[in-house]
């Protein structure tokens, strides 16, 4: 095997193994995979070339891309079994879009490593409400919001999310089991919120990364097209394995199980941050 085929190989193995366990992630918590991408990215991307300023906008944008197809894989599989609440995608979904493109363009405008830093500190507060029973059990209203406050999380949830490079399930999760949704249910229907906000978070990345100098080998804008191919390749095996589990796990644990793996998550990409400057 030659050099060349060796510097290759071990990137792309790292890749296909981030997308089984991003479909799996994606599956199992209703969360599109980008907490497994992102991190994964930041750390393979300098295999492939570019200038080390450039990775954190490139993880996140590849992370949206790959998303799109991790989530509608993971959404049909949770809506045959009938588990996905559909009024909420619906009445939701303009304002996800609109959230969308402000934090697109935000994150045009951020130094990488205080985009990791931004993920890291979001990542690390989501996990409170998953890890403490009392918020974790805490229900405020047994309907979802109504239309101010709705505009809010969505428009809010749209813009995290798109910054960051997730499908945005964690926030909707916790908003949906706030207002009464079983753990399963809200999983559900934060894949298909996934859908709705990577599809134009990774066109706005392509948009804004378009013509920027440094990037890695691949990339079209801020999406690398080689690391997109192969994690979405895998992730859609391994999302519906992650699904079967989600629907067969008690909600405590499912629900502790997912803060502990944020926490994690969220000191790797501290480290990583820091790193980068």
């Amino acid at each position: 095997m030659t050099v060349e085929m060796t510097a290759w190989l071990v990137p792309l193995m790292a890749l296909l193994a981030a997308g089984l366990a991003a479909g799996f992630t994606a599956g199992i918590f209703g969360v599109g995979g980008g907490f497994i991408v992102v991190p994964a990215l930041v750390y393979l991307l300098p295999l492939l070339g570019g200038d080390k300023s450039q990775y954190a906008h490139v993880a996140i944008g590849t992370s949206a891309a790959t998303i799109i197809v991790t989530s509608i894989r993971s959404f049909r599989s949770h809506a045959k079994r009938g588990a996905v609440d559909m009024e909420v995608l619906k009445t939701w979904a303009p304002w996800l879009v609109l959230g969308d493109a402000a934090g697109v363009v935000l994150a045009d405008h951020v130094d990488g490593h205080i985009l990791l830093l931004i993920f890291a500190i979001g990542v690390l507060l989501m996990s409170v409400n998953f890890l403490v029973p009392k918020l974790s059990n805490f229900v405020i209203s047994d309907t979802m919001p109504g239309l101010a406050p709705r505009v809010a999380i969505a428009g809010g949830l749209g813009t995290f999310s798109s910054l960051l490079g997730i499908g945005g399930g964690s926030i909707a999760i916790m908003v949906m089991t706030l207002c009464g949704r079983s753990i399963h249910k809200a999983i559900a229907t934060a894949a298909g919120i996934g859908v709705l906000i990577a599809i134009p978070t990774a066109i706005g990345f392509m948009i804004t990364g378009f013509g920027e100098k440094g990037l890695p080998w691949g990339s079209l804008g801020y999406v690398n097209l080689p690391a997109t191919f192969a994690i979405a390749s895998m992730s859609i095996l391994t999302a519906p394995y992650g699904v079967a589990v989600a629907h067969n796990l008690p909600a405590a644990p499912l629900k502790k199980v997912f803060g502990l793996y944020l926490v994690v998550i969220s000191m790797t990409m501290f480290m990583k941050a820091l790193h980068l400057r």
